[in-house]
């Protein structure tokens, strides 16, 4: 149950907020009374969870757009800014796994994953630290993952562009810490996503086959993972930046 009301009167920007951590952030975020921009690149998605939290009785509004397109993700924050005078919370939540090793994945899925994965939070962010600097501070939060930081087997683009969204979480928090931007990222490990049950599907396996190998008893829940990114946007965690959080029930990479 939510019970804090961390964002009222900031605005949020959450990409990928059409999927599973990404609509639990924004549904989150808006809970707790944020106004929260709904970005994704499949306009109906977005339209669907934009309309579901205001008929919640919160604040939200879809804005479709591709993250591999650079200019697509400058204008995205300057509309946002443009629109509500300022910009409080940037969420980079997108990114998409193509699966195989070296040799079976093709360059197009390796480009394609540094363009969805690792570009667009240079573009986003590059757009909306000027506007968080001058409104005396702002709160980043980039969904990496476990595997970012211990590389699962037969995933090597997806393991390496969320090493660089690590890294880049660092990065970016040692530069602008003292303009009051504080930048963190969640390192989920399995969540029940339809990503997953996608996966699941095409390998046969099911949600009790992974819940297995999770010494906490089961896979986690985007919800969990929003509550987490919540508390890292909010003024709870004004020590926290830089940091790299886990959130994966003590599961190690299989």
């Amino acid at each position: 149950m939510t019970t804090a009301h961390r964002f009222p009167g900031k605005v949020g920007v959450v990409t990928g907020a059409g999927g599973g951590i990404g609509s639990a952030i924004a549904r989150r975020l808006a809970r707790e009374g944020a106004t929260v921009v709904v970005c994704d690149v499949d306009g109906a998605a977005a339209d669907k969870v934009a309309g579901e939290i205001a008929g919640e009785g919160g604040k939200a509004e879809a804005h479709q757009f591709d993250l591999a397109d650079t200019m697509a993700c400058v204008q995205a924050v300057d509309e946002v800014v443009a629109r509500h005078g300022r910009l409080d919370v940037l969420v980079n939540n997108a990114g998409i796994n193509r699966r195989g090793d070296l040799l079976a994945l093709s360059p197009q899925d390796w480009a394609l994953s540094f363009a969805v994965n690792v570009d667009p939070l240079f573009h986003l962010c590059r757009a909306a630290l000027p506007h968080m600097a001058s409104q005396g501070g702002g709160a980043v939060v980039n969904t990496a993952s476990q595997w970012g930081l211990q590389p699962a087997p037969g995933h090597i683009a997806y393991n390496v562009t969320k090493a660089a969204v690590v890294a880049f979480t660092r990065s970016l928090a040692r530069d602008h810490a003292h303009q009051g931007i504080r930048v963190n990222a969640v390192c989920p490990g399995e969540i029940r996503t339809p990503m997953v049950e996608a996966n699941l599907a095409r390998t046969g396996r099911t949600v009790a086959d992974l819940d297995a190998l999770v010494p906490f008893g089961r896979i986690g829940t985007p919800e969990e993972v929003a509550a987490l990114v919540a508390f890292l946007a909010s003024d709870e965690a004004p020590y926290m930046c830089g940091s790299v959080v886990e959130i994966t029930g003590a599961q190690a990479v299989a």
